[in-house]
């Protein structure tokens, strides 16, 4: 039996040299990768169409409202409709758009929109604009009443912005630390908002101090308190917040700077607030601007200034409400970086950067040179 088995097992092996049998299972595989791959090219196909064309979907329901900004891109608009839940796939909404060559008729302004639209159905929306009977008012962050008051004027509602936001019934401003508050500065929450033709500045601040004690609920405070700021001091730490920091990543560094300097006793210096307090946001600071005396000016006097020098957003009022942990005093703006900044624990530091900055301001003629 071992012999016939041995045998029987020489007999399958090949002589050295004779030609191997070619193996039918990957002549098999392509036959059917052949044969399937048409299948699977009309499934994709008929996948990409009916989510690019969505034949099922519907118009939506609910309301949302979303702000398209000036000059946004088709990518831009697709996220926000995305984030808001309006369409389901900014990819496939951008799809969309460039089939039916509506890219360059989106157009911007704020929209009641609904909730899981169809692409088509968010199109013309969009394409048809927002409604001709609203008025919509873009307050931006940080800016001051002041400012505020142009863009209203502009927008044309009814009466003064400046009388409007001195007070107003919806919010005391004592409640939340600012017994001594003059007006409601600090309380105007920035956003976009839409109003009825001939609606007045007082309509719109009501809708900017509801706004802000709905968005003041999200802040948590605990930080704040443990440093004995009271809200109202948060704020004022977060306008200044939003007239420094030009990169978001930024924000909660230049907090941790105010709160350093406020702890060391040190002067904030923060070149905002004297603008505030002369009402120059474009101008060059004169010497003698530099030397006012006003409570304001934070380069001779120490501590907060008494009040907000503009209505901060949401992410500055978070980052005054909890800063960064770290070691800095100064900082000043990187020349050529688009508004980043070079932070500095010593003075010696700061006076290597702040050297850099004025050399390359003077080697543009006297202009700031934050831009990129």
């Amino acid at each position: 039996r071992f012999n016939r088995a041995s045998k029987m097992r020489q007999a399958r092996v090949p002589a050295p040299g004779a030609p191997r049998q070619a193996d039918p299972l990957p002549r098999r595989r392509r036959r059917i990768l052949l044969a399937v791959a048409p299948v699977i090219l009309v499934l994709v196909a008929i996948w990409f169409l009916f989510s690019t064309f969505q034949p099922l979907k519907g118009d939506g329901e609910g309301e949302v409202r979303v702000v398209i900004p000036q000059q946004a891109s088709v990518g831009d608009i697709a996220k926000r409709l995305e984030k808001a839940g309006v369409v389901d796939s900014s990819f496939f909404f951008q799809v969309r758009t460039t089939v039916g060559g509506d890219r360059g008729a989106l157009r911007p302004g704020l929209y009641t929109l609904k909730k899981d639209m169809s692409y088509s159905a968010a199109i013309g929306e969009l394409t048809q604009g927002p409604p001709a009977n609203v008025v919509q008012v873009t307050v931006p962050e940080g800016r001051s009443r002041g400012e505020v008051a142009d863009i209203v004027k502009d927008a044309g509602l009814r009466g003064s912005y400046s009388t409007a936001s001195l007070r107003n019934s919806e919010l005391n401003p004592a409640r939340y630390g600012g017994r001594k508050a003059k007006n409601l500065e600090g309380f105007l929450f920035p956003s976009t908002y839409e109003l009825k033709k001939g609606a007045t500045a007082r309509a719109l601040v009501r809708e900017q101090l509801e706004t802000f004690k709905k968005n003041i609920r999200k802040v948590d405070l605990k930080a704040a308190r443990k440093a004995n700021l009271s809200p109202y001091e948060v704020l004022i730490i977060a306008s200044m917040i939003d007239r420094e920091a030009q990169l978001a990543k930024e924000r909660p560094i230049i907090s941790s700077v105010i709160y350093n300097r406020l702890r060391d006793d040190i002067p904030l210096g923060i070149d905002a607030t004297i603008r505030f307090a002369t009402d120059n946001w474009s101008d060059p600071l004169t010497e003698s601007d530099l030397k006012i005396s006003s409570p304001y000016n934070t380069r001779t006097r120490q501590g907060l200034p008494p009040g907000p020098i503009g209505s901060p957003g949401l992410a500055a009022i978070r980052a005054a409400a909890r800063p960064r942990r770290t070691a800095f005093l100064y900082y000043v703006v990187k020349p050529g970086s688009c508004g980043e900044h070079a932070f500095s624990k010593t003075f010696e530091q700061f006076q290597k950067d702040a050297r850099r900055y004025d050399t390359a301001r003077e080697q543009r003629g006297g202009k700031s040179p934050q831009d990129c």
